[in-house]
């Protein structure tokens, strides 16, 4: 791309990195920061700089925090009883803007995907499992996305945390709100019918 200039040409190269972002959006988002104010540019660039600065993984839920135990875990109206294992901090978030849960978490910052060279030993699943046999949990919720990556490493824990003798769940599968059943694929309806509850 010889007709553009090499800064603007590195900086669609760097955003056409990110997951989800194709070519032209890489090229959208470098051309709309090119209509920005030098002052918007420094900001953003400033908070990229610092992004992981002073980050470390919370020493109890293995989340993101600026102190040694993250605020949810330092929360003493949270439930320490019940534990909620998700794949990531998105998904930590997700569910804290659904106010439906008031236990504790476990991240473990990624799934088993053999094709992606990711093992059970690149989670943090040890600390899991230390963290089950230490502290007293009554209940594991396993929150993981309906994907075979998820499913494996949802079996993987069960494998290790079944002889514990606690009782573990998931969470419930099925037809989103506002969906519609004529557009459900067939391993969505299974899951909906596996997942019913009483009114």
């Amino acid at each position: 791309m010889s007709f553009i200039p090499k800064s603007i040409e590195q900086a669609i190269e760097e955003f056409g990195k990110l997951p989800g972002i194709g070519a032209k959006s890489a090229e959208r988002l470098t051309f709309y920061l090119l209509g920005k104010k030098n002052e918007d540019l420094e900001r953003f660039g400033e908070a990229i700089k610092k992004l992981k600065a002073g980050l470390r993984y919370c020493e109890v839920c293995q989340n993101f925090s600026l102190e040694p135990v993250c605020g949810i875990c330092s929360n003493p109206s949270r439930d320490p009883s019940v534990l909620c294992v998700v794949e990531d901090p998105l998904a930590l978030i997700a569910l804290e803007k659904a106010n439906a849960y008031k236990g504790l978490y476990h991240v473990l910052h990624g799934v088993i995907s053999p094709v992606d060279g990711v093992g059970p030993d690149d989670l943090k699943i040890a600390e899991l499992i230390e963290r089950v046999k230490k502290v007293g949990v009554k209940e594991i919720i396993l929150a993981m996305n309906p994907s075979l990556e998820g499913d494996a490493t949802s079996a993987y824990i069960l494998r290790y945390l079944q002889p514990v003798g606690i009782k573990i769940t998931r969470i419930a599968r099925g037809i989103p709100m506002g969906g519609d059943l004529n557009y459900a694929d067939s391993q969505t309806l299974k899951r909906a019918f596996e997942g019913r509850g009483e009114y």
